[in-house]
Order: C-alpha cells, then structure tokens, then sequence
C-alpha cells in the first residue's frame, strides 16, 4: 500500500523557520514526484511546491518563491519542505502527495503541475504562524 506522513508541523513565530517532513512507502521514490499542498481555514487547497524526484525538476508556487524549498532524500524515500521567513498567511495544514514523475515533468510548468490530479494523499501536518 502506498503510505504518506507528513511530519514537523507546529506552532512558531511569524520570520522563523520550519521543516516539513513527508515519508513515502509503497511506491518506487524515483518514479514519483512529491507535491506539498496546504489548506488554510475558510480558503480551498492551494500547491505549494513539488519535486520530480528522478531529475529533482522543481516548481514552486508563486507566493512561497524566494521563502520555501523543497527538497529529497532518497535513501530514505522522504521529501522535506523548509518553511522560512513565514508569514501568518502560512498557517495552514499541509499535505504531501504522489503524482508519476513523467506525468509532472510534462505537465508541470507555468503552474500546471498544481492542477494536476494527484493520487495519494498524507494526513497532513498543521502550521500555526503566529505574529
């Protein structure tokens, strides 16, 4: 089966920094890539970033270029996302998921990796930005 888990989520203050954490099982981590999602309250899901992991192409979401990235670590099939300098507007639950590598190579420029569908999904991890 395949199996997400997000971890490293918290409560911390507005201009620090965090690191999110999402093991992938189940699946052959280089055929895959990785897309971190987030959920704030009131709003709908929003692509924060991704990673291609055979090629580690990366696409980001405008509103975190220059503040987050993304990265891998295959040995031990995880995905990490650094959260710095966040803002309040950062607090959300945030989620990794799965998508074929190929598929987002292809597909993913110009922001259309975000729309993408992609299908397994973590529990999520929630982040709290306080002022």
């Amino acid at each position: 089966d395949v199996r997400l888990v997000e971890s490293g989520g918290g409560l911390a203050q507005a201009g620090g920094s965090l690191t999110l954490s999402c093991v992938v099982s189940g699946i052959t981590f280089y055929d895959y890539a990785v897309g971190w999602f987030r959920r704030a309250p009131g709003k709908e899901r929003e692509g924060v970033s991704c990673i291609v992991n055979e090629d580690n192409t990366i696409y980001y979401a405008d509103f975190v270029k220059g503040r987050f990235t993304i990265s891998n670590y295959g040995a031990k099939s995880t995905v990490y996302l650094h959260l710095n300098n966040r803002k309040q507007e950062d607090t959300a639950v945030y989620y990794c998921t799965t998508n074929w590598g190929r598929t987002v190579a292809e597909n993913g420029g110009g922001g259309g990796w975000s729309s993408l569908y992609w299908d397994y999904w973590g529990q999520g991890t929630q982040v709290t930005v306080a002022s």
